[in-house]
């Protein structure tokens, strides 16, 4: 496994995408050390853990994902956003993380919720000269929600990988997610108030705008009860509740917001088939890698070495948060999942953590990841679309991952944070 690890940063090194470094290691190892393996093993593990009807939730998902940035939702829920919290001081940064909260409910996707959210609201926060730094970092860190608050992408790889209940980890995410939400909502209204006469522009508020926009948001706002309350209640599969998300997605863009044209449709599948594969080919590939690392018994030579360190479940969270924070800032979060969740779950379970709080720590590490240079991906996306250098905008990072990683603490050594709802539910001891 020394050769694989080896190729495998060689590759990330030089810049190689994350999809051909997983594939040519595992490729480069069975050539040349494990030469009895046949090549055909590899074609076989990537059909093998593609052939999942738990993984075809994830291209259901990205296509909600474009019917919500092409149908409408995203402003609709801003306009509610807006009526509710609009007469708060630093207004703005209100309205933007708790649209981002609830498009979060909505899309499963960070990048997606980012950009839509961005694009709303940067032209009036340019407008009202509030610091545009800030407020991309603050919408960022809003985004990365989109990978705790269900329905997450991410959530759904680890639970397929990890054979854990996705709506038990749905449910885990919940209350993790609102907390955060609360914390950089706080974050925002404190930076106002210490900022200048800017921020104090507000909006009346009135309940008759209120009621309007609620009423023109309500159709977005149940798809969250879809999803989420079709798998908890059991009535669908999560892969069955994703398509009928996007069924009902459609349905809203096209008769009620009447955003989205038939002849929209082609493009809007290309795209979301683009963006799917992207995700599907690292899973494909990272299943090779992740096969060899199992076949060299990685899992059980880890857990003894870390075993002569520490016998406490508490230092082993430690360590795993430690690393997982590092690689997150240099990695792609989706590959990492499926290299490192399936050596670290086993030992987690060893110590006696539960499964379900241990997948929810590896989410959370990961959501932090999104805003953490250099790779962080929300990140990217928050600078880009409010025009400035990503640099500038990771130095006002600080406050929003401060809070985000209090949060992960706070999950990580209380674990009824998380587990309460699934064990309300009936869903995990």
């Amino acid at each position: 496994m020394i050769f694989a690890f080896t190729a495998f940063l060689f590759f990330l090194v030089i810049g190689t995408p994350i999809v051909f470094v997983l594939g040519i290691a595992a490729a480069l190892t069975l050539i040349f050390v494990e030469p009895g393996i046949p090549l055909t093993i590899i074609s076989q593990r990537i059909f093998d853990s593609l052939n999942s009807f738990t993984l075809m939730a994830i291209p259901f998902f990205v296509f909600l994902g474009v019917i919500m940035d092409e149908g409408g939702i995203s402003r609709r829920i801003v306009d509610f956003a807006a009526a509710l919290l609009g007469w708060i001081v630093g207004s703005l940064l209100m309205v933007s993380v708790f649209a981002s909260t609830a498009l979060a409910a909505i899309s499963g996707s960070g990048s997606a919720d980012v950009a839509a959210i961005s694009a709303i609201m940067q032209p009036e926060l340019k407008r009202r000269r509030y610091d545009i730094d800030f407020s991309a970092a603050l919408i960022a860190a809003a985004g990365s929600l989109a990978q705790i608050i269900p329905p997450s992408l991410m959530m759904v790889v680890v639970a397929l990988i990890s054979n854990l209940s996705v709506g038990a980890l749905f449910l885990a995410g919940i209350l993790p997610g609102l907390v955060t939400a609360i914390g950089l909502l706080t974050c925002g209204y404190l930076h106002a108030r210490r900022g200048g006469e800017q921020y104090r522009e507000t909006e009346a508020f009135t309940f008759r705008r209120l009621v309007r926009t609620f009423i023109k948001a309500v159709p977005s706002l149940g798809m969250p009860l879809i999803v989420i309350g079709g798998i908890i209640g059991g009535v669908f599969t999560p892969t069955e509740a994703a398509a009928i998300a996007v069924l009902y997605g459609l349905l809203i863009g096209i008769f009620i917001h009447r955003d989205i044209k038939l002849k929209k449709m082609p493009a809007m599948i290309l795209r979301a088939a683009a963006l799917a594969a992207g995700v599907m080919m690292i899973v494909g590939t990272a299943s090779i890698f992740g096969w060899l690392v199992a076949n060299a018994n990685v899992p059980a030579l880890l857990a003894e070495w870390i075993k002569q360190f520490t016998s406490e479940p508490w230092v082993y969270l430690l360590i795993v948060n430690v690393m997982l924070l590092l690689v997150g800032m240099f990695m792609e979060s989706m590959a990492a999942i499926l290299i490192l969740v399936p050596v670290l779950m086993p030992i987690a379970i060893n110590f006696g953590i539960d499964p379900v709080h241990f997948a929810l720590v590896v989410v959370m590490n990961f959501a932090i990841g999104m805003v953490t240079p250099p790779y962080g991906i929300t990140l990217f996306v928050a600078s880009a679309i409010a025009e400035r250098n990503v640099l500038q905008v990771a130095r006002r990072m600080f406050w929003p991952w401060i809070i985000m990683t209090t949060v992960l603490i706070i999950v990580t050594y209380i674990p009824d944070v998380g587990l309460f709802l699934p064990r309300l539910s009936g869903l995990t001891d």
